[in-house]
């Protein structure tokens, strides 16, 4: 019948390759904070990594709170039936 056409992404080496160069990216703009001088306007701003840090809670807080969404708003399947 249909067969499916095979992606670049299915093979989980190219998949390996990707994971990695996202990581090595991130580990350079991190490095990449201690090349400038920074002019925080809090405390906190000023400790190294802090953007990277901050993002990554932020992310993770966006998750747990759609977690908590998803228990308030979720339907049967057959609710619009």
């Amino acid at each position: 019948m249909y067969e499916e056409r095979k992606r670049w992404t299915d093979n989980p080496r190219n998949v390996n390759w990707i994971v990695r160069g996202v990581f090595i990216a991130a580990a350079v703009l991190i490095l990449f904070d201690l090349l400038y001088s920074k002019h925080p306007h809090f405390g906190m701003e000023g400790i190294f990594g802090f953007y990277g840090i901050y993002g990554f809670v932020a992310c993770v807080a966006l998750v747990i709170a759609a977690k908590g969404l998803r228990v308030l708003l979720k339907r049967d399947e057959d609710y619009y039936d």
